[in-house]
């Protein structure tokens, strides 16, 4: 795991570190030389996380290989972990031969050659195949299907023992590497023989049982010819086992059947039943670990992002605009008419329904102390963020200049990235802020303004229902006639659309696509296009609440024409405007 884990972060590492920035040499040493009176082991040595991942790769195989050796084959657990290792390993034998040369941009050492790889993957994959059998003879599967399954195994033994000795690998195997595969090659053909016989003694075939009896005895012996070992695979047990079958099958025949004996080349082909094949090296081992390096970002992706950024703040704060805006609008227009406090305020007294809603609200935001205090810390948040805005400035501009310095000092030797290339976005940033800061220091002064010219309707606002009725004088009154329900639903219909905007605004606010990984990919294949890309992703978010902003801007526009038109018919359904009263109403909802 600690190695999955490892591999697992080199990939992360990888699409974020310039291949031409690694500057971390690593070496290992080749897997089958042992070295010699004459010098060390066969080693190399590159600068690459390519190389350093193709490495861990080889080791990972070669454990998991050594993993499926240490099970015991005896449990029905320990033959499916052996199996799957041994999968697994050949999965990665095969990916690393199909890359190797393009990931190390080298010679690489013997064991790492494509052809070296592809005999390590043929023989992990023969050797599944070969706890494949072992369990179909463990569970005593039919004949006909470990027949198939020997065969296969036949095969893949073959493959491995016909690449072995290519000349380019077979120097780098002990010496008992080929004979222990082709002993295994002339067992597992024997198996398929013995099996396949006892299919035809069922089906009374006996002159082809024999025919099959007699060559898995051959193949048997070859076995132990060319292993050296009587035992390997359990074969002197095979031997008995066939040779009791062969007396029994021939007597039977001499008796009974009297059938001629064929060729062996005269058989039929046994079917072959493939059951391993090697697994699909993943992207990562472990995909749900933490990523060590998530913050780390090339320069070229952070730039990237800034720009994203900067394009994404300036489509929300637009949009944004675009709806404060219009609310203001439709409140200012609404407060000139004394909307909704005219509807409600049909007996001439007392305080109307969305008056002490919004006196509530004002208590519970502090009231007039709270919005003093906080106009009283302008200056000094202003201040603040003046001053560390142009220290961030002076210290970009020395680190500007210390670079043109040295530039100009070393000439060629000074390689490092250009100051501009590696502070753009904080300069452009800076300038943004900058920019901000001005609006702000007039905002301020229009904040300052408006907070005059209201405090009275504040302080009654915040002085609850007591003091608002104390300050509103009374009035006709009056329910006003037809154009009084169509106005009270238009003003429902008003809150409905600053509800809306509320969630608009926030989902705006709160919708952040991961740009990152984006970019990233973008840059492995070789088309990072910021622009194209920034755009499409903006379109493919923002799209669908830009239409929202701009139906809602419609929806106002056309309630406000229609309270337009019907303010006059309910000021005259009231018998005219309510005098001091009305005036009253319009200053502490203005507020």
């Amino acid at each position: 795991e600690a190695m999955h884990k490892y591999y697992d972060q080199l990939v992360a590492l990888e699409v974020k570190i310039p291949s031409s920035e690694v500057q971390i040499p690593f070496k290992w040493k080749d897997a089958f030389d042992k070295g010699s009176i004459f010098g060390g082991r066969i080693s190399l040595t590159v600068s690459s996380i390519g190389y350093e991942k193709v490495c861990v790769l080889f080791n990972i195989a070669a454990l998991s290989t050594q993993i499926a050796e240490t099970q015991n084959l005896d449990s029905e657990e320990g033959l499916q972990k052996a199996n799957k290792k041994l999968q697994s390993a050949a999965g990665i034998f095969t990916a690393l031969k199909d890359r190797v040369v393009g990931l190390i941009e080298q010679e690489p050492t013997p064991d790492l050659e494509p052809e070296c790889l592809g005999v390590l993957s043929s023989l992990c994959l023969a050797q599944a195949q070969e706890l494949v059998v072992q369990k179909a003879l463990k569970d005593s599967m039919k004949d006909n299907i470990v027949a198939k399954l020997a065969g296969h195994a036949d095969d893949l033994f073959a493959e491995v023992m016909k690449v072995m000795q290519k000349e380019s690998v077979r120097t780098l195997w002990d010496k008992d590497w080929l004979s222990v595969v082709s002993g295994k090659q002339a067992l597992y053909n024997g198996l398929s023989q013995f099996h396949q016989s006892k299919v035809c003694n069922a089906a009374k075939n006996i002159g082809e049982e024999i025919s099959r009896l007699q060559y898995c005895l051959e193949l048997f012996q070859a076995c132990q010819t060319r292993s050296g070992m009587a035992g390997l695979g359990g074969c002197s047990d095979w031997v008995k086992r066939a040779n009791r079958a062969l007396t029994d099958a021939k007597k039977d025949n001499d008796f009974i059947y009297h059938e001629r004996i064929p060729d062996v080349k005269q058989l039929t082909a046994i079917g072959r039943a493939a059951v391993v094949k090697p697994t699909v090296l993943p992207d990562k081992f472990l995909p749900n670990d933490k990523e060590l390096f998530a913050a780390l970002m090339p320069v070229h992706i952070h730039q990237a992002v800034a720009a994203y950024e900067v394009r994404k703040q300036e489509m929300v704060g637009k949009e944004l605009n675009r709806m404060k805006e219009g609310t203001n609008m439709l409140n200012e227009i609404l407060n000139s008419m004394n909307l909704p406090a005219a509807l409600e305020d049909t007996t001439g007294g007392g305080v109307p329904a969305s008056l002490k809603e919004k006196s509530a609200a004002v208590i519970e935001a502090g009231g007039v102390d709270e919005l003093e205090r906080l106009v009283r810390e302008l200056p000094d948040l202003l201040q603040r963020n003046t001053d560390l805005l142009t220290e961030a400035e002076r210290m970009l501009r020395e680190e500007a200049e210390s670079d043109s310095t040295l530039r100009a000092q070393h000439g060629a030797r000074w390689s490092r990235t250009p100051s501009d290339k590696l502070t753009g976005t904080f300069s452009a940033n800076a300038t943004k802020y900058r920019t901000i800061i001005n609006n702000a220091t007039q905002a301020d002064a229009v904040v300052k303004e408006k907070l005059s010219t209201h405090m009275q309707g504040m302080k009654a606002l915040a002085g609850g229902e007591s003091v608002l009725a104390q300050q509103l004088p009374s009035g006709a009154g009056g329910s006003g006639g037809s154009s009084t329900s169509r106005l009270k639903a238009l003003m429902e219909e008003v809150e409905t659309l600053k509800a809306e905007r509320a969630v608009i605004e926030s989902e705006l606010k709160g919708t952040n696509p991961d740009m990152k990984t984006v970019f990233l990919q973008a840059a492995a294949n070789g088309a990072l296009n910021e622009p194209v890309l920034s755009v499409q992703s903006l379109g493919r978010s923002f799209g669908p609440l830009q239409q929202q902003v701009g139906e809602s801007v419609t929806r106002q526009e056309k309630i406000i024409a229609e309270v337009q038109d019907l303010y006059q018919p309910f000021i005259q359904e009231r018998g005219g405007e309510g005098g001091a009263r009305e005036n009253a109403l319009k200053s502490i909802a203005s507020a």
